[in-house]
């Protein structure tokens, strides 16, 4: 079971072994990621010329969450509150996938401490 959705930001932290990464570990075997964070972060990791991207986001053993047209619309209804913090699409996706599942969204970024939403929001550094 998913306890918490990933946002593409933490994934790099982790990946990049930046400040926070020992408590990504620990959230890794019980976290999922929209397809959509999974883009980002790969495309992020194409940027600096990462190789075999694919596998390394598959070695996390994250659950990917099909980004539908349901969560399409939730991350949508979502650009009003989070529009003053300057918040991407991505950022919404994990959110909406959040809220659908329930569960905490988990960001290394800590502008989305600011936010008030009814998702609760952890900033791992």
């Amino acid at each position: 079971m998913n306890k918490f959705v990933l946002d593409a930001s933490v994934v790099l932290a982790f990946l990049n072994r930046e400040p926070g990464f020992e408590t990504i570990a620990a959230l890794l075997e019980e976290a999922a990621i929209s397809a959509v964070n999974v883009a980002e972060a790969a495309t992020k990791l194409a940027d600096k010329g990462a190789n075999r991207i694919q596998e390394t986001i598959r070695e996390l053993k994250l659950e990917i969450m099909d980004f539908d047209e349901h969560l399409a619309y939730r991350a949508a209804a979502l650009r009003r509150a989070t529009r003053k913090t300057g918040l991407s699409l991505g950022d919404r996706a994990c959110l909406a996938t959040a809220q659908k599942l329930g569960v905490p969204a988990v960001t290394a970024d800590r502008k989305w401490a600011q936010l008030r939403l009814d998702v609760e929001i952890q900033v791992v550094r």
